[in-house]
């Protein structure tokens, strides 16, 4: 799969793709192959690479087994990566605010 515009997936995909814009990975969602894309949000299965361009969100439903290589990466406690990790320098600095709090 190869283009521009925005993917929301939330069946079963096998192979590749190549989009300019944002892949959307949902909670039930299952992806066998390498996604390549301006910026990607997975809440479901990955088994393959992740490469952005831009941003890559990870939820806490998430599972990826493989590399993510982005921009900025955000990753939700619960959330299960097995593989490396990579980003490259941001123009300008993103904000981050704690979530957390003191017990």
């Amino acid at each position: 799969m190869a283009g521009s515009g925005d993917v929301h997936v939330s069946g079963h995909i096998d192979g590749d793709c190549d989009l300019e814009g944002t892949v959307s990975l949902a909670k039930n969602g299952y992806w066998n192959g390498t996604i390549k894309a301006g910026n990607v949000v997975v809440a479901g299965h990955v088994e393959g690479d992740i490469i952005a361009s831009g941003r890559v969100e990870i939820t806490e439903t998430a599972r990826i087994a493989g590399t993510v290589a982005a921009e900025a990466i955000a990753v939700a406690e619960g959330a299960i990566v097995e593989g490396v990790m990579k980003t490259s320098t941001q123009a300008e600095p993103t904000g981050f605010i704690e979530k957390r709090h003191e017990d």
